[in-house]
């Protein structure tokens, strides 16, 4: 055959595979970006639903609870401070989610961490701000990673399920919580449970004087980039992926599954351990007992509408920081009650689930 002949059925042959990889790689681009926008959109049309036969303008769920958010830079700056645990935690899930681990405890997770950041900001003295704030984030990050642990450990060594153990884990977080701010670690001249202030020099430094956004936000982002590259650039992240797909070929193709399941359960609760630390000495700068208004919970909704991917979990992040802006926003303006609220916020996280689900059979099709 001559070479003009061979060149011929090479390109009849790869090019029809090439532009179907092609088509097949836009498709699932299409279908992750799309089904997100889809979910949002549906649990917003179903506010409004909800909004309107109870009496109110149906149209607030969009006007007030959305572009109401990002009246001013300060407003903006609000919405940047409910993402950074957001994005944090989210980002941190994305990992354990990736090996198959579903931690369901990074709430826990949180105020360990936040527990952990309190007695290093206010039992330490002298320290520079340089030093002192990072060794808040430090405690916060090995506190919650040692309590997700704790769950990795009875996986690995007694098969229990992590969504049993890491759920009772969250409870007794806080109950350990409450019981430090009333009892060992009250501040004696507080009227309500809460600790001791922390020192001026733990606390986290704030991007502009004169708003309570910090660098935390700035800290959030780069580690959830890097995550990613972890996951996708690294033998240990191939591992982990590899792990959550298939763990009895994992194993077969030598890859030490017990380690790497400990590996990811504890990076995700360093990331929820971390976004504790920062509530505590970015936001409130006191332990309370209830800390958190459900940030742990609420990042299982941005990991599962990030796909599982921690650079996408930025951008979910910070839509689940503006929806909850929002609800603040609404029920002060429009007197829409909390009730209300919280059910549209529910919606907001089902159809994210719903949605979720329906991605992966549209990407089995495509």
């Amino acid at each position: 055959r001559s070479m003009a002949q061979v060149n011929q059925g090479v390109r009849e042959t790869v090019y029809p595979q090439a532009a179907q990889t092609f088509y097949r790689t836009l498709s699932q681009i299409a279908i992750s970006a799309v089904t997100p926008i889809a979910a949002v959109l549906v649990a917003l049309a179903c506010g409004a639903l909800l909004l309107w036969l109870n009496g109110f303008n149906g149209s607030d769920v969009v006007t007030v609870m959305v572009f109401g958010s990002f009246q001013d830079m300060r407003s903006v700056g609000e919405i940047l401070l409910k993402a950074t645990p957001l994005i944090l935690i989210g980002a941190g899930l994305c990992v354990a989610f990736r090996c198959s681990i579903w931690n369901i405890g990074a709430e826990g997770q949180l105020y360990v961490g936040a527990i952990a950041a309190t007695l290093v900001g206010t039992s330490i003295d002298g320290l520079s701000v340089w030093i002192h704030a990072p060794l808040v984030m430090l405690a916060g990050a090995i506190a919650g990673a040692a309590w997700a642990g704790i769950a990795g450990y009875l996986k690995v060594r007694f098969q229990a399920s992590e969504i049993v153990t890491t759920i009772m884990l969250n409870y007794i977080a806080l109950i350990l919580t409450s019981y430090l701010v009333t009892g060992p670690m009250r501040d004696a001249s507080a009227a309500y449970p809460q600790s001791a202030r922390l020192v001026r020099e733990a606390w986290t430094p704030r991007i502009v004087s004169d708003m309570r956004l910090h660098i935390g936000i700035l800290v959030a982002v780069v580690l959830a980039v890097a995550l990613y590259i972890f996951l996708q650039r690294s033998s240990r992240g191939f591992a982990l992926r590899v792990v959550g797909l298939n763990p009895h070929a994992a194993r077969y193709a030598g890859m030490d599954v017990a380690r790497n399941v400990m590996v990811a359960i504890c990076l995700s609760g360093a990331m929820a351990g971390l976004a504790g630390a920062f509530e505590v000495a970015g936001v409130t700068h006191r332990l309370y007992q209830n800390i958190s208004p459900g940030y742990g919970f609420e990042g299982i909704a941005v990991a599962l509408l990030a796909a599982n991917n921690p650079l996408a979990a930025i951008v979910s992040g910070g839509l689940f920081a503006t929806l909850r802006s929002g609800s603040e926003v609404l029920q002060i303006t429009s007197q829409v009650p909390q009730v209300l609220v919280l059910v549209i916020q529910g919606m907001v996280i089902l159809s994210v689930v719903a949605f979720a689900k329906l991605r992966d059979i549209l990407r089995i099709i495509a």
